[in-house]
């Protein structure tokens, strides 16, 4: 492709309406309200019972992550959109399908799950603030960090409506009325991602040219992202001693990023910039096929002696 369509990747915005924003920020609220549901008090609480492989796991999701995605970008040295867009992945939560792909690749699901509930917490300080501290250290990037006038007071508002408001509503829910919560629960999770993911196929409809001209552009940068990713989980929960349960747990929780929040930010702040928007929903489509892919590979390795998977219920899918 000729470098000068390339650079315009930088200066496309693809469309969505305020209307359209509404909808899209109200998905991921419905999203973030079923994974609420799914959480319970003591999913909180394990941390401080058994605190070694979840803290190896978000060390890895929100200080190593961001870090090495800095250098992988320096490495890359991809346009300046696309390089924001990466960072801006590596900022977000784990993704909530985590806790699935950890059971299907036989990790321990308990700590899946407490990696996912203390993440959505963090989340709201550490989102912004390593969008804000990495983006500001590759001079590219923060030319863009300053062309919109970033406020990390206005990112941590924002992450905290979208995740942190429907996680006290579930809370709250699941504590007052415990039986409708059950009910609702499995019901309500589909639903939401169903919506959400009619709302992304929306609005790839409405910029379907500016998706299949810069698709392939991001393509390689996403699959090496990914691959750091998930390499980075399991590896730095095998160097701290981790079994393999714990690591696959870690691994798939580091591997697997809450890019629908991505989404919302990159409409929300930077007006679809193009090569932000295609990178983060591409991750969003890639993360689930290598997120697959891990977990098969995972179950043809036997766990050690000692070792045993999670049952259904361990993930909440019974």
């Amino acid at each position: 492709m000729d470098p000068s369509v390339l650079g315009q990747i930088d200066q496309v915005r693809l469309n969505f309406s305020p209307r359209g924003l509404m909808v899209l920020n109200a998905a991921i609220g419905l999203m973030m309200l079923g994974v609420s549901l799914d959480l319970k008090l003591e999913d909180f609480k394990r941390i401080l019972v058994a605190p070694l492989a979840p803290g190896i796991g978000l060390a890895a999701q929100f200080i190593l992550l961001p870090a090495f995605t800095f250098l992988l970008v320096w490495i890359l040295k991809p346009l300046p959109s696309m390089a924001l867009g990466m960072i801006l992945v590596a900022s977000c939560p784990g993704g909530n399908l985590s806790n699935i792909m950890t059971y299907l690749a036989k990790g321990n699901c308990a700590v899946s799950i407490t990696m996912t509930a203390i993440s959505t917490i963090a989340a709201i300080f550490m989102t912004p603030l390593n969008l804000s501290l990495w983006g500001s250290l590759n001079p590219e990037t923060a030319e863009i960090l300053q062309a919109v006038s970033l406020s990390p007071i206005d990112v941590f508002v924002t992450v905290f409506v979208i995740l942190g408001i429907p996680l006290i509503l579930g809370q709250v829910l699941t504590r007052t009325f415990p039986g409708l919560a059950d009910r609702v629960r499995r019901p309500f999770k589909i639903f939401a991602l169903v919506f959400f993911i009619l709302i992304v196929c929306a609005a790839l409809a409405a910029n379907w040219k500016y998706f299949i001209a810069y698709v392939g552009m991001v393509m390689f940068a996403v699959f090496i992202h990914n691959a750091l990713a998930l390499n980075l989980g399991y590896w730095s929960g095998r160097v701290a001693g981790l079994g393999q349960a714990d690591a696959r747990a870690v691994c798939i929780e580091v591997g697997i990023q809450n890019s629908a929040l991505g989404l919302v930010l990159v409409f929300n702040f930077f007006e679809g910039l193009g090569g932000m928007a295609i990178v983060v929903a591409w991750w969003g489509v890639w993360h689930i096929i290598a997120g697959l892919a891990t977990a098969f590979i995972f179950t043809r390795i036997p766990l050690p002696p000692g070792e045993t998977a999670t049952d259904p219920e361990a993930c909440r899918l019974s």
